[in-house]
């Protein structure tokens, strides 16, 4: 077992916790094989970093649940950045653990909480998945009981997250009705 599978098994093994079985295993684990997937579709030749940051991104994420954060924006805000920062912290470890040196558990903490989206291509690349990711596997159930304005408010705000090149790809991969679609072409 290399170095590399031993950090994503420690991660797997991680999540495997998560109490929300509502698709039949837990949900932090299947969300991080998801990520893989779409990474290693994506971006085939991705460092072992990037591989790490995708797997880990959400470890634990049950652990923090939004309800222990004030309401509204800045409680949210707060939540969002308190997360990463644990995810980072908590990859980081068991990266450690594993022999990986401070230069890649760093990296992979600037990746998890997202440090240079837009500058940075591997950061770009980790959004780039966490997007098609949801498209993918979470849009269809998220999007179920919400109004169309909301709906579209926040798909553009997903669009806008992404590279160029992955709403190019989104658009030729997923079947977005118009006013959705619209938003991968601005």
């Amino acid at each position: 077992m290399t170095r590399l599978s031993r950090t994503l098994a420690a991660i797997d093994d991680a999540n495997a916790a998560d109490p929300d079985r509502s698709e039949g295993a837990p949900a932090a684990r299947l969300y991080g094989e998801r990520m893989t997937k779409e990474l290693e579709r994506l971006f085939p030749d991705a460092s072992e970093e990037l591989r790490i940051a995708a797997r880990g991104q959400h470890i634990e994420r049950w652990t923090s649940p939004r309800g222990a954060w004030p309401e509204g924006r800045e409680g949210y805000l707060a939540w969002r950045r308190d997360l990463a920062d644990f995810h980072a912290r908590r990859v980081g470890g068991i990266m450690a653990a594993e022999g990986y040196g401070p230069g890649s558990i760093d990296r992979v903490g600037r990746m998890i909480r997202k440090e240079g989206i837009k500058r940075e291509p591997e950061v770009q690349a980790l959004e780039d998945v966490i997007c098609f990711t949801f498209l993918r596997w979470y849009f269809q159930p998220f999007a179920e009981g919400r109004d169309g304005e909301g709906l579209e408010r926040i798909v553009a705000k997903t669009a806008r997250k992404m590279s160029a090149g992955a709403r190019a790809r989104a658009l030729s991969e997923f079947a977005l009705p118009e006013p959705l679609a619209a938003a991968f072409r601005g």
